[in-house]
């Protein structure tokens, strides 16, 4: 019998943290169910993304681990979601520890730890001084570099 494990994210920034998470999930079961949120479900979340929901599906999808993904586009999917394809295992990284134990009737539901020292959120938080520069001044730099760049090359 085919155990199924379904997991919800952003994968946005994609990281080790979230294939090593992938892999630890597809060895918990034989296929591996991957919710990708949407931009405007991410909006309503009041996150905002780097990376397009089609592109974000796109990495997921072309990983060894995950066998079908699938939009995430609100809070309320996850339990038809569950019964649609069949789910046994629920699991999301530890950070959202019982926050989803309202799914238990349903399925096992398993918080799995993270992995140290990564994070989209530490990723973005080190991107935020680069978030004030001008266009203006970005282009300037472009310049300043293409002529040190001529001058000797």
């Amino acid at each position: 019998m085919t155990k199924t494990v379904i997991t919800y994210g952003t994968f946005d920034m994609f990281h080790i943290g979230h294939l090593n998470l992938l892999r630890r999930l597809a060895e918990m079961g034989d296929c591996l169910v991957v919710g990708i949120s949407t931009d405007e479900f991410n909006t309503l979340k009041g996150k905002r993304t780097l990376i397009p929901f089609e592109h974000r599906a796109e990495i997921v999808r072309s990983l060894r681990y995950v066998d079908q993904v699938i939009p995430e586009t609100d809070w309320e999917q996850k339990i038809q979601d569950i019964q649609r394809y069949s789910v046994d295992t629920f699991a999301i990284g530890d950070d959202w520890k019982g926050h989803f134990d309202f799914l238990s009737p349903h399925c096992e539901v398993v918080y799995l730890p993270r992995t140290d020292g990564v994070s989209t959120t530490q990723l973005k938080r080190s991107l935020n001084p680069f978030y004030s520069v001008s266009r203006d001044e970005l282009m300037n730099a472009f310049d300043v570099l293409d002529t040190l760049r001529k001058d000797f090359g």
